[in-house]
C-alpha cells in the first residue's frame, strides 16, 4: 500500500494564490488530487505550507563544501540545507585549477545522477580580476571556449549554470557555447559596461549572478551591468537576501524593476551556513566568520565578503517580515523561478498535482517547523 498523507487547515500557497484553510494530499512521493471526505493526517491550522525551496547558487553548509571533491562532505552540505527547507539545490564550485574543477565536477555529477543534487554551477575561474571577490586572483583566467568546454565535459551533462565576465577575451563566444549546450550563462564577477552587458544578453546570457555584488555600481552616467541586467526581460536576477549583501531599498528596487517573476533568491552560502562563527574553507581560500558574516581571512583580497552563511528559510522569513514582500512573491523567488530556470519546474517549485511532494511548513511567524521531500518528512511538525 502506498502511504497517503493529508495536510489540512493551513494557508497553502498555490500558483493561483493562497488557499485559506487549505488541504494538500500526498500519496507516496507525489502530490495527488484531494479527497474531501478523507480525514486529515495532520492538522496544520495556523500554519503555512509553501513549496520546497530551490537554491541555484550554494557552495556548502553544515561545515562542508561542494568544492572538497569528497562525496560525503558534499552530502553533509546537502543535508544541512535540506534541514532549512531547501529540497532542491545546485552545487556551486569556486575558482580553482581547471583540473581540480574537473575532478570536483565528476564527484558532483555522480551525486546529481543519484538525485541528491539538481546539477552543477561553475562560479569562476572565468571572471574579472577587478571584481574577483572571494576568488583567488592568481587562479583566474579568460573564458576560452575550449576551457569552458572542458568543464562542461567533466560535468557529464549535469552542468546547469556558469558564471563568467563577458567582457573578457572569449567571453561572448563562451556565452554562445553555453547557450548552445543548454547551460545557463550568468553574468557576474564582472567589470562590464552597460553596452557590453547588452551584447552578452544578446549572445544568450540569461542570469545575473548575485546582482549588485561583485560588479560596478549603478551610476547616472555609467549605468554599467546592473541597469542592463535589470531592464532586459530575458534576464533573471539573483539576490542574496541576508541583510548584509543588500540594503532593503536595493532589494525593493530590483523587485520594482524586474518584477517578482524575474527574481531568484539564492544563499551563495559557504560551509559556515548553519554553523557557528570560526574559520572555514571556501575552495582554496581561508574564510573567517564573525557575527555570521564570512570574509576572506588573508591574502590580497582579505576582508572581502566570502559568500554568506544564509539559509533559505531565513531569506524567506526576512522577505515577508522585513522586506514586506507578499508571500506569493517570496514563494516565486525561492521556488518557482529558480525551478523554471533550472528546467525542473515539471517536478518541483510549486504545489501542484503530479509534482514531487516537496514542501515546507511554517508557523504564523514564518519560522520553519516542518520539511517534506518526496513525501518523506525530514522534519516533522510538532502538531497533529
Amino acid at each position: 500500500m502506498v502511504e497517503r498523507t493529508v495536510l489540512d487547515g493551513a494557508r497553502v500557497v498555490l500558483p493561483t494564490g493562497v488557499a485559506e484553510n487549505g488541504r494538500l494530499t500526498v500519496e507516496g512521493t507525489r502530490i495527488v488530487a484531494d479527497a474531501p471526505e478523507e480525514p486529515p493526517t495532520w492538522d496544520l491550522t495556523g500554519h503555512w505550507i509553501v513549496p520546497g525551496f530551490v537554491d541555484m547558487h550554494v557552495h556548502g553548509g553544515g561545515g562542508a563544501s561542494f568544492s572538497s571533491g569528497d562525496p560525503e562532505e558534499a552530502l553533509t552540505a546537502v543535508r544541512a540545507h535540506r534541514a532549512h527547507g531547501t529540497t532542491t539545490m545546485v552545487a556551486s564550485t569556486v575558482t580553482g585549477d581547471l583540473d581540480d574543477l574537473a575532478r570536483q565536477a565528476a564527484v558532483l555529477a555522480e551525486l546529481t545522477q543519484q538525485g541528491e543534487l539538481a546539477g552543477i554551477h561553475f562560479e569562476g575561474p572565468f571572471i574579472s580580476p577587478h571584481r574577483c571577490g572571494a576568488h583567488q586572483p592568481d587562479l583566474l583566467r579568460d573564458p576560452d571556449p575550449s576551457d569552458v568546454r572542458k568543464l562542461l565535459d567533466a560535468a557529464h551533462g549535469t552542468a546547469r549554470m556558469m558564471t563568467l565576465a563577458p567582457e573578457l577575451p572569449g567571453g561572448l563566444d563562451s556565452v554562445r557555447l553555453l547557450a548552445d549546450h543548454g547551460v545557463i550563462a550568468a553574468v557576474g564577477h564582472t567589470d562590464s559596461t552597460y553596452e557590453a552587458t547588452l551584447d552578452a544578453i544578446d549572445a544568450g546570457a540569461t542570469v545575473a549572478t548575485h546582482l549588485f555584488n561583485a560588479m560596478p555600481s549603478l551610476l547616472h552616467r555609467a549605468p554599467g551591468p546592473i541597469a542592463a541586467l535589470l531592464e532586459d526581460e530575458r534576464v533573471t536576477v539573483e539576490l542574496i537576501n541576508d541583510g548584509t549583501h543588500l540594503h532593503p531599498s536595493v532589494l525593493e528596487l530590483a523587485f520594482a524593476r524586474a518584477g517578482a517573476d524575474r527574481v531568484a533568491f539564492i544563499t551563495d552560502a559557504m560551509g559556515a551556513a548553519g554553523m557557528s562563527d570560526g574559520m572555514y574553507a571556501l575552495g582554496p581560500m581561508k574564510v573567517e566568520v564573525k557575527d555570521a558574516v564570512a570574509r576572506i581571512a588573508d591574502g590580497p583580497t582579505a576582508g572581502s565578503i566570502a559568500g554568506s552563511t544564509l539559509t533559505l528559510d531565513t531569506a524567506f522569513r526576512r522577505a515577508v517580515t522585513v522586506d514586506r514582500l507578499p508571500v506569493e512573491d517570496a514563494v516565486r523567488a525561492l521556488s518557482a523561478t529558480p525551478a523554471r530556470l533550472l528546467g525542473v519546474s515539471d517536478r518541483v517549485g510549486s504545489l501542484e498535482e503530479g509534482k514531487d511532494a516537496d514542501l515546507v511548513v511554517l508557523d504564523a511567524a514564518f519560522e520553519l517547523v516542518g520539511v517534506m521531500r518526496k513525501g518523506e518528512w525530514l522534519i516533522r511538525p510538532e502538531v497533529r
